[in-house]
């Protein structure tokens, strides 16, 4: 039995292979004139079909429907794309049984690779905290090499979601609270997962999600409802999406929450007004992990015919493992409750993709496993993930100049429930594998030191719970050392898709942990690690030195020793603000200064502002520190005045005045000081990240434009309003060192 499946399976690859050789390759004849002449032998059945989407059975990234016969309808052409399935042998292996359907239609394989495939980076949160757009795009061209060499064609990112709620566990796929920086990241990795197109073999299909407004869950709690103005909708949340888009993203994904009372897979509005007709998407949506019938459940729907009638007129194009499709749309048109036009012009995208991929000449050209073996978990991918992780570590504090540490320390202590966690280095969202080598915090020690220092260890307590029944080791052991180096935060699975917490602080009895440790009275360097700001107040007032070290992936350990001994002096800036206390979420820096703003960071008597609390975050949005110093210096403009179609040429100097080199990044914020909407105290427009000698300086230049200057008008039309303006550069969005005003004229 098992001879005759091994013989059927090795005819079934010697056919598909003479089909894909046979496939005349005529490139004379365009991709719109294929797509058509395909979509002219297609039954209904077969069209809706391709807007069919199944998971793999060895992966879940959902709640799994039972299913099966999958494979009898992929077979029978019902099916146009798989997710959750992995390498060339099982991509191969399920595209073969694609080429036995009638019109040999070849599959689409897709997979969440978020920040990393074999080799894994640093959480997107943490990437963000580089403001290296350099080594954001890096990190994703290696993500798309890797995953296209493993025969993978799409990833499910990136996410370009804004948020402000550190509570919402899904911050850490994303790129913090400013809608500038955002755009940024998000072209970024764009062009990182397609490279120089679709149609070479590392180029994998970004898929921009979640449209939209999702980062903006009421109380940060995962899928929930969304509630905001048009103003907001436009100036905060949709520009990521926008530049996505004109970086050349080929796909889209639609959101979970409802957007002011209708769910984003229903949405017309977003997938059709906004998306395919004012902005010309040209690419195809897919909506998230069963969110046509999910429709149900919010009452938007009353059951999944319904949903699947709603979807496909608002403009989703497939159905990802919602199973609403297949099983309705043949009905529904035949009913004619949907028209076939809708039906084709889904299929027609989805078709043009797999065009553009090269599947219809060749359905296996991303199934090379010599190409597989040679490209994955290289040592140069692997010595980028390191230099990636290095730049996304944020200094918080260093009082003492207690950082960075001597190789030359005799003992040093290392201390807490993630000292020697292997597995917590790879963030969530992360591609997991049998045989992965994630380094901790204690090799990447052993690994930078010699000999001549002994290292002491303590888990002190767990990552969760409150028992102190290790504290007193982890003193005993501290007391010895020279130097201690605690290692504490959030489990890898602490943050992430379902995982919203109402508690932001440190977890369990760590906090208490680094305070016994501290009454040793030796010198402390406390490293946290999460996928999201986290509160740690006491930490914050009476440890000499913090790092901020979210989950930096592979090279974890390697790059925070990099960083702890000064190899690498960090340079990363916060991408989105940590809060002091829960009370103050949503927090972030671009507020409005109301009626009755507050002229100091405590409330007073009829102003805006907490009895118990300061209104700023513990944290600022662009806050990091470095080992060395910097001075910003000489601000000049080359007009105070100029007309709208003009532009404005700022320059300032930045000098490296400390011992280290090292990099600073460069913020330009600007408030439009009056205007006909109300608008925010400070605005990101532009930064440079700078990287200086010791006593070296460099003249920095921003240029200002008719568009830096723009926003929606009381009738919500973009432009720009005569008047104003304050010009404000500094290293943190709380830390302006130079400020100016110039005016605006007709």
């Amino acid at each position: 039995m098992q001879k005759k499946f091994l013989f059927t399976i090795c005819l079934l690859g010697i056919s598909c292979g003479l089909h894909a050789q046979q496939i005349p390759r005529n490139t004379t004849v365009g991709i719109d004139e294929k797509v058509a002449q395909l979509l002219a032998k297609m039954t209904l059945e077969e069209k809706v079909g391709q807007l069919n989407q199944y998971t793999g059975d060895r992966l879940a990234t959902g709640p799994v429907t039972a299913n099966t016969t999958k494979y009898q309808d992929i077979k029978a052409g019902k099916v146009g794309s798989m997710l959750n399935v992995r390498g060339v042998k099982d991509t191969r292996m399920v595209q073969e049984i694609a080429m036995q359907s009638r019109l040999k239609i070849p599959l689409l394989f897709g997979l969440d690779v978020i920040h990393g495939y074999r080799v894994t980076f640093p959480v997107p949160l943490a990437e963000a905290a580089s403001w290296d757009l350099k080594a954001i795009e890096t990190s994703a061209r290696v993500a798309a090499t890797e995953a296209a060499a493993s025969g993978q064609h799409w990833t499910f990112a990136p996410m370009v979601d804004v948020s402000r709620d550190p509570r919402w566990g899904r911050v850490m796929e994303g790129a913090g609270e400013d809608t500038y920086l955002g755009s940024l990241i998000a072209k970024a990795r764009v062009k990182g997962f397609q490279g120089n197109g679709l149609g070479n073999l590392d180029a994998v299909m970004a898929c921009v999600k979640h449209f939209a407004a999702y980062g903006a869950a009421i109380g940060g709690r995962d899928y929930n409802s969304v509630d905001m103005s048009e103003r907001m909708l436009w100036e905060t949340y949709l520009p990521p999406f926008k530049a996505a888009l004109d970086a050349g993203a080929a796909t889209f994904m639609n959101s979970f929450n409802d957007l002011n009372g209708i769910p984003a897979t229903g949405n017309s509005y977003l997938q059709r007004d906004i998306l395919k007709d004012k902005w010309g998407f040209k690419g195809f949506v897919v909506s998230d992990w069963g969110s046509i019938r999910e429709m149900v459940a919010h009452g938007f729907a009353k059951d999944n015919t319904q949903a699947a009638e709603l979807a496909i007129k608002a403009g989703s194009d497939m159905d990802m493992e919602g199973h609403a499709y297949i099983a309705n749309l043949v009905k529904l048109v035949n009913d004619k409750k949907v028209d076939l036009a809708l039906i084709d012009d889904a299929v027609k995208r989805i078709l043009r993709k797999k065009f553009e991929l090269g599947l219809f000449d060749d359905p296996y050209r991303f199934c090379n496993e010599e190409r597989e073996l040679k490209v994955l978990n290289s040592a140069e991918n692997r010595a980028k993930a390191r230099d990636v992780a290095k730049r996304s570590i944020v200094l918080l504090k260093n009082d003492k100049q207690l950082l960075p540490l001597s190789k030359k320390l005799k003992t040093i202590a290392v201390i807490g429930p993630l000292a020697k966690s292997n597995k917590d280095m790879m963030g969530f969202w992360s591609v997991k594998w049998d045989n992965d080598h994630l380094v901790s915090l204690y090799e990447g020690l052993q690994n930078k030191l010699g000999k001549n220092t002994q290292l002491l260890y303590a888990e002190g307590c767990d990552l969760a719970d409150t028992a102190k029944c290790n504290f007193a080791e982890a003193v005993a052991i501290a007391r010895k050392a020279d130097v201690v180096i605690m290692a504490v935060g959030e489990a890898y699975d602490m943050s992430g898709e379902a995982k919203s917490k109402a508690n932001i602080h440190l977890p369990g009895a760590q906090e208490n942990l680094i305070k016994v440790v501290q009454k040793t009275g030796k010198p402390m360097v406390v490293l946290t690690m999460s996928g999201r700001p986290l509160i740690f107040n006491w930490t914050a007032d009476h440890v000499d030195a913090i790092l901020h070290t979210w989950w930096l992936g592979s090279e974890a350990g390697n790059a925070m020793a990099d960083v702890l001994f000064g190899d690498y002096n960090p340079g990363g800036k916060l991408p989105m603000s940590f809060p002091r206390s829960e009370g103050q979420i949503p927090v972030y820096y671009n507020y409005k200064s109301t009626g009755r703003p507050s002229p100091t960071d405590m409330a007073s008597t009829y102003r805006s502002g907490y009895l118990d609390m300061q209104n700023s975050p513990r944290y600022a949005f662009g806050y990091g520190l470095s080992y060395t110093t910097f001075a910003l210096t000489d601000l000049k403009l080359d007009s105070h005045k100029f007309k709208q179609n003009d532009s404005l040429t700022v320059t300032c100097n930045l000098k490296n005045t400390g011992r280290f080199a090292g990099e600073e990044v460069v913020q330009l914020y600007l408030q439009d000081v009056f205007a006909s909407v109300t608008r925010p105290v400070k605005e990101l427009k532009g930064f440079e990240k700078v990287y200086l000698k010791p006593g070296e300086s460099k003249t920095v230049k921003f240029v200002i434009g008719k568009e830096m200057l723009s926003f929606y008008d009381q009738q919500m039309k973009w432009g720009t309003e005569a008047g104003e303006f304050k010009l404000m550069i500094g290293n943190a969005s709380d830390h302006i060192v130079l400020e100016d005003r110039f005016e605006l004229e007709n």
